[in-house]
């Protein structure tokens, strides 16, 4: 079956010059059309004249439109990672202070903006987000939906999972919902303001688990030097083949998530045809028909 469509339909926006034919001063209608001869000195919305130049111009505009016929589209949803959130929300969460700008927000409020902000610009990327405290549980299971996971986001809040800090449990549960992806890239955002002291699964053992899936695993670090445990981030890090952050600030934090943009790029959908035929030439072709018999019977030529 045979489908139609423009490829560059914004281009109608043009067809507002119309109006300037009929409107604009004829200073400025030399501007924009070099011809102003071919305009008739007669006034009135039904000039033949007038029509046949809006008739050339939206002609002109259909084809830089680029109509075109086909026989089916696909889109190549050229699969992403996995990406998923290990987020702390122990008690430690919840000190303002964090944002110079906006005092009264405490660290997790403001972690759940930068997340938002971040999915906001994934394309094929399949997100999911994990809340580590005492214990740790999948709050955002994968999913493609963005809004959702930017949604869910914010129901979330410090101490939901207890206010210790068992960032072994963390990582294992994140393990267990990127084991269930299909991606051949899998990916673990872990943040952090504290020292692990609570859960059933130390977090060495838990790295070991993700180094099995090959599970790449960013680590960062919330807060002053000392505030968390930085040699195990970095051990982390280093062992899943990734990288350790620290954020002093919500500014340095929104640093560290724009370079893991760029370290782990989203890729864009793209569209093929199958039979694509394009058709711009034949509103062209009746364009400089009627341009030619205009500029003929003004004795342009």
């Amino acid at each position: 079956m045979s489908h139609f469509e423009f490829e560059n339909p914004y281009a109608f926006a043009l067809l507002l010059l119309i109006i300037c034919i009929y409107k604009c001063p004829a200073s400025l209608k030399r501007i924009i059309f070099p011809h102003i001869n071919l305009f008739s000195l007669k006034i009135g919305w039904f000039n033949r004249d007038r029509l046949l130049y809006s008739l050339i111009l939206t002609l002109m505009v259909t084809a830089l439109a680029s109509p075109i016929s086909y026989d089916s589209k696909s889109s190549h949803q050229r699969k992403g990672r996995d990406l998923v959130f290990v987020l702390d929300a122990s008690g430690s969460m919840g000190e303002s202070g964090f944002n110079k700008e906006s005092s009264e927000d405490n660290k997790f409020d403001v972690l759940k903006k930068i997340i938002s902000k971040f999915i906001a610009e994934r394309f094929d990327d399949n997100v999911g987000v994990t809340i580590f405290g005492s214990y740790a549980y999948s709050s955002v299971p994968l999913t493609y939906d963005m809004n959702a996971v930017a949604y869910l986001i914010n129901f979330l809040d410090v101490g939901i999972a207890g206010e210790n800090t068992a960032i072994g449990e963390g990582i294992a549960n994140a393990a267990r919902l990127l084991k269930m992806g299909e991606a051949k890239e899998k990916v673990m955002i872990l943040v952090t303001d504290g020292y692990h002291n609570s859960g059933s699964i130390s977090p060495k053992d838990a790295l070991s688990l993700a180094v099995k899936e090959k599970i790449k695993i960013y680590t960062i670090g919330i807060g002053k030097q000392g505030q968390f445990d930085e040699e195990l981030l970095k051990l982390i890090a280093k062992d899943s083949g990734a990288k350790m952050f620290s954020a002093a600030d919500a500014t340095s934090l929104q640093d560290i998530y724009d370079e893991i943009d760029n370290l782990e790029p989203s890729q864009i959908r793209s569209q093929s045809y199958l039979n694509k035929h394009p058709l711009y030439i034949y509103p062209l072709f009746l364009a400089a028909l009627l341009l030619l018999y205009m500029m003929r019977k003004r004795d342009v030529l």
